[in-house]
């Protein structure tokens, strides 16, 4: 290969672990999910790489390095021969651990810097894409997840209510709404707790689908006391980490209805 000396560096967060993002280097239908029905990559060195876009654009390629769960370097190309033939530019993704989970380092060289700069927005996009193939895999159950935080919000003792919620939740759990300032189950628990005492047989239920993008996770509630009168409603924003676990969850009441927590 003709020296490269023209370089597009881009670095994104996945908030997913090294070991699981990496499935997507070398595992074909997870490479498709991200590039394309029909991509395919055969992840050794010496290995083909093969894009096939969104209408139709092929890419080709060849696996130079693999280094699992770390690195992975392939040469890249269109099948056309433009912007640039086949084999012409290299890209290097570098994986490195990240407190929300991987830190993805993206390196393409090019020959030319017309050609790199064409592929700016294209980098930028597919990353992108790319962080919401992973998070859609990762966070497949995230509506089970949900309905278990309503269920244990409404468990009918501290008992049921911790164990619902050290299932589902993250040791260091933040929960704010207009009710609530808590940090962590130490906190979220008996404030759990206190609300049962002072509205009994107050139960919260997701209404609806949820909407999930990279992690974050919408919801809308219904609070509804032990008759079934509704009491008030609203939605909740729920974050997940990298484990699939609730880290973070604010609560938007809609227009008031009755006094109370949310969920």
């Amino acid at each position: 290969m003709s020296a490269l000396p023209h370089r597009l560096d881009r670095t994104v967060v996945i908030e997913a672990r090294p070991e699981n993002v990496f499935r997507y280097f070398t595992d074909e239908k997870r490479w498709a999910a991200w590039w394309g029905e029909g991509s395919t990559i055969d992840a050794r060195p010496g290995g083909r790489v093969y894009i096939r876009h969104p209408g139709g654009v092929e890419s080709l390629g060849e696996v130079v390095e693999v280094e699992r769960p770390e690195r992975i370097v392939f040469t890249y190309g269109f099948a056309s021969g433009k912007p640039i033939p086949p084999g012409a530019s290299r890209v290097t993704i570098r994986l490195e651990p990240h407190p929300r989970g991987t830190r993805l380092v993206l390196l393409h060289e090019f020959a030319e810097a017309s050609p790199r700069d064409e592929h700016v927005q294209g980098w930028r996009y597919q990353l992108a894409v790319f962080g919401n193939v992973v998070a859609n895999e990762l966070h497949a159950g995230a509506a089970g997840t949900v309905d278990g935080w309503f269920e244990a919000w409404s468990a009918e003792n501290d008992a049921r209510c911790a164990e619902g919620m050290t299932r589902v939740a993250a040791a260091d759990v933040r929960f704010r709404d207009r009710f609530s300032l808590t940090f962590g189950l130490d906190d979220l628990l008996p404030h759990l707790s206190a609300a049962r005492r002072f509205m009994p047989g107050l139960r919260l239920r997701r209404v609806g689908d949820v909407r999930h993008c990279q992690g974050v996770v919408l919801a809308d509630w219904v609070a509804e006391n032990a008759n079934g009168q509704e009491k008030g409603r609203g939605t909740n924003v729920f974050m997940l980490d990298a484990d699939g676990r609730i880290e973070a969850v604010t609560g938007l009441w809609g227009p008031p209805t009755g006094p109370g927590p949310t969920a």
